[in-house]
């Protein structure tokens, strides 16, 4: 499983943009030797980048219990982040400075979901 978008899914999340926020949601299963640690300084890297484009984490935390999931539903750790827009997501994936720290998110991670939304109202 990719835990990197590609140009196909950037251009596919442009394509669908209404204007308005987002808030991506993000589940996250770290690799098991040092995953936790690479993702956890990207953690804290990636922070100037939300602020410099207005994004703020709504929610971050570690996945507990599971109540009602499909078979192999095991992440670690799960994180609402709003953007002001698709395209001040796309501005921040975009700066050469971000990209010279993805490669701790690439690192960290065996799989994940980062997934649009939009409200229901």
């Amino acid at each position: 499983m990719p835990v990197d978008p590609g140009p196909e899914d950037i251009k596919r999340y442009m394509e669908e943009d209404d204007g308005g926020p987002v808030v991506m949601l993000n589940m996250l299963k770290y690799k098991t030797d040092g995953g936790r640690e690479s993702y956890g300084e990207y953690g804290a890297k990636v922070m100037a980048f939300l602020t410099e484009v207005g994004a703020e984490v709504l929610y971050a935390g570690e996945a507990s219990t599971d109540i009602v999931s499909p078979e192999g539903w095991d992440w670690d750790a799960v994180m609402l982040i709003r953007y002001p827009s698709r395209s001040k997501f796309l501005e921040m994936v975009m700066n050469p400075d971000y990209q010279a720290i993805t490669h701790l998110r690439t690192e960290g991670l065996d799989e994940a979901i980062l997934q649009a939304t939009k409200p229901l109202m």
